[in-house]
């Protein structure tokens, strides 16, 4: 296994860094300020130039307009929990540029949360650090690195230590931290503990089209509630929904979506936690794409009123690029996939699965998964 210290962004973000600011956004303990701290000449948290909002001296610095002196890159963690953050961000950077980096980092939407201050347009990039990936994971993966994060999931600590106790332990953790501490500093919640049984029930509902109906009768609140919650978990990078895609000679569904996770070691069953593996590594490869390169990328899944479905299409400026089919044998293709390889304009499929064939049979490729995130070079 390689030394993933370096996280797959470092050099993008590197060199954008000589222009504008860089705001880095993404799961809770996804290694946000691990990585942030990488462009510091001594890495760690005691650093002057790390300044985390949580710390009331901190604070009270930032907001007298106080920075650290003789610093060429300052770290800002947390600081989007500030109503008026993007204003004070705003005045760090024009007062400093000439002078001073800065990395602003936070465990949440960092587009989404800019109440107040002017705009910060054209003064930053944005960057979406996601969980390890199989090929940041190692570089020429083995079936031992698969199950290693099949298992345990992408988020650094537990899958670096590869212990069960402590993924348990870890994951209860976090879930906490994520809803009363990051929910309750950012949104506006009564039924915060309702929030946590979502949590819990989502794992559940991870392949199928989602049923907000459902979900509003399960927990016996409003449709409008539902999809508010909903909304404030994908602003938190807990969870993410994809809508269908619709070619022009298929009677695709419009309104459905699907839902996955962050963290697919969350998932029991075997075959939604494999689609929801595949889908994480495929919205990486459309985010990195989007952030490094400004193309629009989307991850979509195809499927019709009579209820043939490609689980993934990834479309770039709006025009499919290939198409993935998740299968955790090594079973036949399935035949939906030749039913749509005629009528629409997707030139690639592909259908994944656990296991070691690789062939190709009337244009469609059958493949391991290692040998996919080979072939669409995945970050």
């Amino acid at each position: 296994m390689k030394n993933i210290c370096e996280r797959y962004i470092k050099n993008p973000a590197k060199e954008d860094l000589k222009s504008s600011m860089i705001f880095v956004g993404g799961p809770r303990q996804v290694g946000k300020t691990t990585f942030a701290l990488t462009f510091l000449p001594d890495p760690n948290e005691k650093h002057p130039a790390y300044l985390n909002w949580d710390d009331s001296v901190t604070r009270s610095a930032l907001l007298r307009g106080e920075l650290p002196p003789e610093e060429d890159c300052i770290i800002l963690d947390e600081i989007h929990k500030y109503a008026k953050w993007r204003g004070l961000v705003k005045g760090f950077y024009d007062t400093n540029k000439s002078d001073v980096s800065f990395i602003i980092t936070g465990s949440a939407r960092l587009d989404y949360y800019s109440k107040g201050g002017d705009s910060l347009q054209g003064r930053y990039h944005y960057y979406r650090l996601h969980p390890f990936s199989l090929m940041e994971l190692n570089a020429d993966p083995t079936s031992n690195d698969f199950d290693l994060l099949l298992k345990f999931g992408g988020f650094p600590e537990p899958c670096l230590r590869g212990e069960e106790k402590f993924w348990r332990r870890w994951q209860r953790e976090r879930l906490a931290r994520v809803i009363y501490d990051d929910i309750r500093d950012l949104e506006n919640i009564k039924e915060i503990s309702l929030l946590e049984l979502l949590a819990e029930e989502l794992p559940n509902r991870i392949g199928s089209p989602l049923s907000v109906k459902n979900l509003k009768e399960a927990f016996s609140v409003a449709h409008e509630t539902v999809e508010r919650w909903l909304k404030i978990f994908e602003r938190m990078y807990y969870c993410f929904r994809i809508p269908p895609y619709g070619p022009p000679k298929v009677r695709a569904v419009k309104k459905e979506q699907k839902l996955y996770l962050w963290d697919w070691s969350l998932i029991h069953e075997p075959g939604p936690r494999f689609e929801n593996f595949i889908a994480c590594h495929l919205l990486k490869y459309c985010h990195f794409i989007e952030d490094t390169e400004g193309f629009k990328m989307e991850l979509r899944f195809l499927r019709d009123t009579d209820k043939r479905e490609t689980d993934f299409v990834v479309l770039k400026e709006n025009i499919p690029l290939f198409a993935v089919e998740c299968k955790t044998g090594e079973k036949k293709i399935n035949p939906s996939i030749f039913y749509f390889k005629e009528r629409t304009i997707i030139p690639r499929f592909y259908q994944v699965h656990k296991g070691r064939d690789d062939y190709i049979n009337n244009g469609v490729r059958v493949l391991p998964v290692q040998a996919l995130c080979k072939e669409l070079g995945f970050p």
